[in-house]
């Protein structure tokens, strides 16, 4: 008997950690405004950016990596936030924590079907300390002065109801 379940609770554990997980609840933890650390990282082609580069817009960084299921399940809808909101001021920034090739990148991009997404690259996972981020995905906002005012641990459904009022909320001010 025992001989039989081991097999089918093999089976079991390995669907929970390959399925897509679902977005919890949006989970959005406010902070007293604070200015965001400093931080270097590269667009797709090689580029140095900082997140000062972004200043004047509302920040939307999210950290994550192409090996995170909860990350592949919450990119879709960054993907969306930023196709509905770009044109109001709004910048999310999904910066990879990957430590391979941009092309890791690129792939991961096409396979999911990302189109309004800029790719941002930090290869040495500098902002995950920076930021005191313990887990991917890590998501802070960051208002147009530069100041993280927010974050989300874990995935959310960008561009749901709560998380599109909350951002716009941020770009009104």
């Amino acid at each position: 008997m025992v001989g039989c379940m081991r097999p089918r609770l093999l089976t079991w554990l390995l669907l929970l950690a390959v399925a897509p997980l679902p977005a919890q609840a949006f989970n959005f933890a406010p902070t007293e405004p604070k200015p965001a650390p400093e931080l270097s990282f590269l667009d797709g082609q090689g580029n140095a950016l900082s997140l000062e580069d972004f200043r004047g817009k509302v920040v939307v960084l999210n950290l994550w990596a192409t090996w995170c299921a909860p990350c592949r399940h919450e990119m879709p809808s960054l993907d969306r936030l930023q196709a509905a909101l770009g044109d109001e001021g709004l910048q999310v920034l999904p910066l990879s924590l990957d430590r391979g090739e941009v092309s890791q990148i690129e792939a991961f991009y096409d396979e999911v079907g990302l189109s309004t997404l800029g790719i941002y690259h930090d290869p040495k996972a500098a902002a995950g300390r920076a930021f005191g981020a313990y887990g991917l995905p890590t998501t802070i906002v960051i208002d147009r002065q530069g100041r993280e005012i927010g974050r989300v641990l874990g995935p959310a459904e960008w561009d749901g109801e709560e998380a599109m009022t909350l951002i716009r909320a941020v770009l009104a001010e």
